[in-house]
This record gives C-alpha cells, structure tokens and sequence, in this order.
C-alpha cells in the first residue's frame, strides 16, 4: 500500500534533521560558523512553529499563565515593591536582605518638577546577593548598604537636599532581582539610571581623573560637590543635560498614582503571557 506523500515527506525531513543534528554535534565549528548553524536552527524552529500552527484545527488560547516565566516574575517582584510604603531616604537604618529598590523625589528643583511627589521614580535598583545566599540573614545587608550609599551621594552634592527623598525597598529571594529591577527600568525609565542615558553617574565611584580617562558624569555636571569628580572634564553641560531631561518628560509616561502604576502592571501582565508576539 503506497503511502500518503505528505507522511512520506514528514519522515524523509525527520530523517534529515537527524542526519543534520549528528553532523553538527560531531564536527568541530568555528565562531562564525556556529554563530551561522544556530541561526538556521532559529530559523527553522520558527518556521516548523508557523506549520503547526497552520495544520493544526484546534487553536490556542490567547495566553498562557506560567508563574516560572522570568517576565513574569519580574511584574510581580516589581509590584510587591511598589506595594510598600515609602519612608525617607534620610532616616534609613541597617535591614537584613538583598533585592530592589526605588526613589523618589519631592522637592522644588526645576528639572525634576513634572515627577516631584509623584509616584514615578528618579531611580530603581537592585542589590545582588553573596553568592550562595539562601536566607535573608545570609543576602547581609546588601540592600540598605545601597540606598545608604544614595544617600551620602545625594548629602555631598548641591540642587537637592537630601530631606526631598523618599524610598521604597524590597527583599526577595536570591536570584529574583535581576528580573524585577529589568521590569521597572522599563516601566519608569527613571532619569537618573544608566540605561536612559541622559543623567547617569549617581553610581559612579570616585577616584583620581588620571587613572581613568572617562568623563565628568552628567549626574556630577548637574549635582557638583563630590571631590572627586572636580578633576575629570565635562563631557556635557549643564544646559544640554537639562534641555535633555526636559525632553524625556516629554517623552516618558510620569506615574501619578499608584492607581496609575497597577493600571500599567495589568496591561504588562496581559502583553507577558500572551502566546503570541506583539
């Protein structure tokens, strides 16, 4: 009895895929070249997904829940910070725990007007864990010894006092904070976090201009008074930094309310578990 083609066709390429896993998984690959068979296989996975879903009668759902989804984990992580109450920065004192924090600002200062005493932060962060911390005794006092160092930055500098600052903090599990603090850098694009690239440098560690070559960090041109970075030369101006801070107001969603935060997590949750891409 002949066989139907398209089961003929389906093991005759089953059959090649297994001549070809063998072939690569033998075969010494350059860099390039394994740069190259990998986007194949990426290429035909994608490829072999469209088809099934295309034969396939029965349709999936819209979304699909996984709590172990590391987008996941991260909207929930993020949302249990935001959930805390904020405290001033300023009257911090030594916690147990490492994980993700937040801060705000409520002062007079003109650049930061259009999110001072609003719920969207200057800047989020995390605190890693030593490395094979289980317990919260055991992740130290990771996460207070970095809003503590916040805030000597913020007491050393002029345009901001350091009574203007609020903060939320979290301790999580080891390993969840990676995913949590991805989450709300996304969300808030706080001003002061490297990844705006904008008013960067509050991390920044001090040390003679002659051991390094590096600029002057917009954070230290807007915010003089660490002694250390009088030396290293402006890589922009003030002007420039501001007119730049303004357009990113502009630009970037500004969080009111809390009720304006949950309404945000909600349509991220929708967008993280849905099956198929934006």
């Amino acid at each position: 009895m002949t066989r139907r083609p398209e089961l003929q066709k389906a093991d005759e390429t089953a059959a090649t895929l297994e001549q070809f896993a063998e072939l690569v998984r033998g075969v010494e690959m350059t860099p390039p070249s394994r740069r190259k068979v990998l986007i194949a296989i990426s290429e035909m996975k994608d490829s072999l997904s469209v088809l099934e879903r295309k034969i396939d009668p029965i349709r999936l759902p819209d979304a699909f829940f996984d709590p172990s989804e590391p987008r996941l984990i991260g909207h929930f992580v993020a949302l249990a910070l935001i959930s805390q109450e904020r405290f001033p920065l300023g009257s911090i004192t030594s916690f147990y725990g490492s994980g993700v924090y937040a801060i705000y600002y409520n002062g007079p200062s003109d650049i930061y007007a259009p999110i001072s005493k609003t719920e969207t932060p200057i800047y989020v962060g995390k605190a890693d864990p030593p490395t094979g911390a289980k317990t919260i005794i055991e992740q130290e006092t990771k996460l207070f010894g970095r809003l503590n160092e916040h805030r000597k930055n913020i007491e050393k500098v002029s345009g901001i006092e350091l009574q203007d600052f609020e903060c939320r903090a979290l301790a999580v599990q080891s390993g969840y904070q990676t995913a949590a603090e991805n989450h709300l850098i996304r969300l808030f694009w706080p001003i002061w976090n490297n990844e705006t690239k904008i008013l960067f440098g509050i991390g920044k560690h001090g040390d003679a201009a002659t051991t390094r070559a590096n600029n002057r960090s917009p954070w230290d041109t807007v915010h003089p008074g660490r002694a250390w970075a009088f030396e290293n030369s402006e890589g922009k101006s003030a002007e420039d930094i501001h007119a730049e801070v303004a357009a990113h107001f502009q630009t970037k969603p500004i969080f009111r309310t809390i009720e304006d935060i949950f309404g945000a997590f909600v349509e991220g949750i929708r967008r993280a578990d849905r099956l198929t891409a934006d």
